[in-house]
């Protein structure tokens, strides 16, 4: 098909590349799946899908992302493709997906344009808006049109979205609701017979989980615990440094002021009469998580942003309370908070008040189940697009 005339105009905006462009692995062996994700709020949405793909369908699954994004198993990461002709080409040579997928609705005409001569299938998931790269803003007669009529299936995640993507020039027939696909919240690992040993040891005891907590945190998650242990002195902490290499000097620092403490290491354990328990292992979040009614993400009070998922927990069912910082997890908080499933504070005045309200089990368990219920939709959405791309490699799409 020839270049219409705004993808024309599209192109020449562009910068002229390199001769050679940017050095890539090799490709797997086999058939390949391409998933996009534009942009950090769709990152944990396409690792999701990317993660289940390559683990339920043993497919070899290439993620292109912005920033540093973990790959999950049997998934390798790139950066995106530049929106050149001469990239496109490069990129579509070396990787030659079978399928395409990119959320959210970020055009990229070129490599669109060059999918479609090769005769990739093309899908939008987790479809809110059709827009063109921001850098490329400008006035491109009928290329959005253009592009979104290349798509095989939009899948909108609601009316407002669908009716963007047609109004932009989507076949009706390709567009339909599914709604919000779910989040790459893997619950993590625990083994049960730990677990077991430690609740009954634990019993009917309040217990609270510091995440992650960095340094420059430190004092404000002791002073936390002092005043909530106000209102429960039988209340424990259960605290995870950010740096395991703190475990020490924080166990040092915690009994020169004169706490009970005992430190999971030395293989000492969470007796009755300890007030901190201090953890150094990160493979074992989530036996805390599934212990604790209670967490609180580190990093979120002083830090950049929390050092773990929030979707950890609420896939655990522990509470959440987190600080200001949200760092790159804003959109999960943003959606957290929209479900009234976490709490925010301050400062260590507002996380013990809010460490004393909690301790009240009904109140804990409404946040939790709230966070539980966030963690855990989407998972239709995911199915329809896991049935679609199945349906298109099969040949029966």
């Amino acid at each position: 098909m020839a270049a219409s005339l705004g993808l024309t105009l599209y192109n020449l905006g562009q910068r002229r590349e390199q001769a050679e462009g940017p050095a890539r692995p090799p490709r797997p062996v086999g058939r390949l799946v391409w998933v996009h994700a534009p942009d950090d709020a769709l990152v944990s949405p396409m690792q999701a899908l990317a993660r289940r793909l390559a683990a339920e369908d043993g497919l070899p699954v290439l993620l292109t992302a912005p920033g540093d994004v973990a790959a999950p198993p049997g998934v390798l990461v790139q950066p995106p493709p530049n929106d050149s002709p001469a990239e496109a080409r490069a990129f579509l040579d070396h990787w030659q997906p079978e399928v395409a997928l990119f959320g959210g609705g970020q055009l990229r005409p070129a490599v669109m344009h060059e999918a479609a001569e090769r005769q990739i299938p093309m899908l939008v998931v987790n479809g809110k808006a059709p827009a063109f790269l921001r850098e490329r803003d400008g006035w491109y007669p009928g290329l959005m049109r253009s592009a979104l009529a290349r798509f095989r299936g939009i899948f909108a995640v609601d009316e407002a979205a669908a009716r963007a993507f047609r109004k932009g020039g989507a076949a009706l027939s390709a567009v339909a609701v599914t709604g919000r696909m779910e989040e790459d919240s893997v619950v993590l690992p625990a083994v049960e017979a730990e677990r077991a040993a430690l609740a009954r040891l634990l019993a009917a005891r309040p217990v609270w989980f510091a995440a992650g907590i960095t340094e420059a945190e430190e004092e404000a998650i002791l002073q936390a615990h002092r005043m909530a242990l106000q209102h429960s002195h039988r209340l424990l902490m259960i605290l995870i440094p950010k740096e395991p290499s703190r475990a020490a000097p924080l166990v040092r620092q915690i009994e020169e002021a004169g706490w009970a403490v005992a430190q999971r290491a030395l293989d000492e354990e969470p007796e009755p009469d300890i007030e901190v328990f201090i953890v150094d292992n990160p493979a074992e979040y989530g036996l805390w998580y599934r212990l604790a009614p209670v967490t609180f993400l580190g990093g979120s009070l002083f830090g950049k942003g929390p050092t773990r998922n929030p979707m950890e927990a609420a896939a655990l069912g522990s509470a959440i309370l987190h600080g200001p910082r949200m760092g790159q997890c804003g959109p999960v908080f943003g959606r957290l908070g929209a479900a009234r499933a976490t709490r925010a504070v301050a400062s260590a005045q507002g996380l013990g008040d809010a460490l004393g309200d909690l301790l009240a089990p009904d109140r804990a368990a409404r946040l939790a189940q709230a966070a539980w219920s966030v963690a855990s939709e989407g998972a239709e959405a995911t199915e329809l697009v896991l049935h679609r791309v199945r349906a298109i490699m099969d040949g029966e799409d």
